[in-house]
């Protein structure tokens, strides 16, 4: 069995990003040695909390969850509609075209959706 999951992140709110951290690295934890595939998706405002400055806090958990093979896709629509420049983004980030498309992509490739 391989455990897929996307978390998505859709607010600019310290909280819901805490929670989706927590998460994938709990998930990670509760299964050691097993195969998985896991994205933290963020679209909307959300795409603010990925800018360097913005999440130094985190920075380090990030870079944990990226170093686990933890996806961090982000929104090409929604960094355009709140003028965030794709360089002022934490490394590591991937960047989508459409944030919903990669969610509804994503679902049907078998991924559990989780909204924290």
């Amino acid at each position: 069995m391989i455990y897929r999951a996307v978390f998505h992140v859709d607010l600019d709110e310290i909280k819901p990003l805490n929670i989706a951290l927590a998460n994938a690295g709990n998930l990670l934890r509760a299964i050691p040695e097993k195969h998985y595939d896991l994205v933290i998706l963020f679209n909307g405002p959300a795409v603010n909390l990925l800018q360097t400055e913005q999440c130094a806090a985190y920075r380090e958990e990030i870079w944990q969850l990226q170093q686990a093979r933890v996806a961090f896709k982000v929104c090409r629509n929604a960094l355009n509609r709140f003028n965030v420049d794709p360089e002022s983004l934490i490394e590591g980030c991937e960047i989508v075209p459409a944030g919903i498309v990669a969610l509804i992509e994503l679902q049907q490739d078998g991924y559990a959706y989780i909204k924290p």
